[in-house]
């Protein structure tokens, strides 16, 4: 039987927690550390935190205590930072210590962002003889296996669409949703070409839009911006707070892959606080479009499990479920940069 892998948590928002969760409730892994963020939770037990039995573990906000702790993997699940490299330098902390990095934000497809930013993380892996992978639904899945899978049955292809729609009215924290998600924002105020969410955005959806053109065998030219948004029809009630009326309701955040000027791939991820305005009612979780010979639709939803009514959401299901089912293969891969 193999050996229990050695994990860090790194930071406990929703998707971290759903990830804590889940290793604790695992015989396949042992928790040797949790990195937090807040004063509130450092010295807090695990289990506490993650409201499971006591493990032993208490959780700390200093890096340097886990640096010099010995895990084979740290599941990197912090906010989604601005800049989107902010995170770059203690990525490459955690991998120069001889621990392979896991991270839900960044790093699915570094190569998108420039040989030159992907070989400085390659070099910092590699040193150290670690791997460094980026895993996630979107991006990660949606695009990178499920599209991709999906255009094997064409004889000619002509163009793919990936798009998602996310209904963001549950999440509680009102500094993602009205920071990190943008929601509420003076429309006058957001820069959809070179804003810092919109540089974040392009920067994150570039990856699998390069990461599916090199599996369809697709020389892109450039890769394109297409954002938008859509304002509140009238005063919003969410979880996280109140949206005015004209304010931003909903985000789309589109990337195109260009071939000779082209747009050959397209790749949207529409995050609203309501599912029911226009420009989504209706619409799937996923749906991949395909043109070519033959053409194909392919629309998916996660559901509810048997804990339906819980907290956590299926989205947080499945990117947890995504990361645990990485952990084996990473740390088995070649150092530097997973290639899954």
């Amino acid at each position: 039987m193999s050996r229990k892998l050695r994990i860090v948590q790194w930071a406990t928002g929703s998707m971290g927690k759903t990830c804590l969760r889940a290793v604790l409730d695992s015989d396949a892994f042992e928790l040797v550390g949790l990195f937090v963020y807040s004063d509130a939770k450092a010295g807090l037990d695990a289990g506490e935190i993650a409201r499971r039995p006591a493990t032993g573990v208490r959780a700390t906000s200093s890096i340097d205590e886990i640096l010099a702790l010995d895990a084979d993997v740290v599941l990197h699940c912090p906010m989604l930072p601005s800049p989107y490299e902010a995170q770059d330098d203690e990525v490459r902390r955690l991998l120069e210590s001889g621990k392979n990095v896991i991270s839900i934000n960044n790093y699915f497809h570094p190569e998108a962002l420039g040989r030159a930013y992907a070989e400085e993380l390659e070099s910092s892996a590699r040193k150290a003889g670690v791997t460094l992978a980026g895993v996630g639904v979107n991006p990660g899945w949606a695009a990178e296996q499920v599209a991709a899978a999906a255009a094997g049955v064409c004889l000619r292809l002509d163009r793919v669409s990936v798009s998602e729609v996310v209904d963001c009215s549950s999440i509680p924290n009102p500094a993602y949703v009205f920071g990190a998600l943008g929601m509420g924002a003076d429309p006058a105020d957001v820069d959809l070409v070179d804003g810092p969410m919109a540089r974040t955005f392009t920067r994150m959806f570039s990856q699998p839009v390069a990461a599916l053109a090199e599996k369809l065998g697709l020389s892109l030219d450039a890769i394109e911006p297409d954002h938008a948004l859509t304002l509140a029809p009238h005063e919003m009630q969410v979880r996280a707070g109140i949206i005015a009326a004209g304010r931003v309701a909903a985000t789309t955040w589109r990337v195109h892959g260009l071939v000779a000027g082209e747009r050959r791939i397209t790749h949207a991820v529409n995050w609203t606080m309501d599912t029911e305005l226009p420009a989504f009612a209706g619409r799937p979780h996923w749906e991949v479009i395909i043109e070519g010979q033959p053409g194909l639709r392919l629309a998916m939803d996660l559901t509810e499990g048997p804990d339906e009514g819980a907290r956590t959401r299926p989205e947080q299901y499945a990117v947890a479920g995504m990361v645990l089912g990485a952990i084996r293969k990473v740390c088995a891969a070649p150092p530097g940069l997973y290639r899954g």
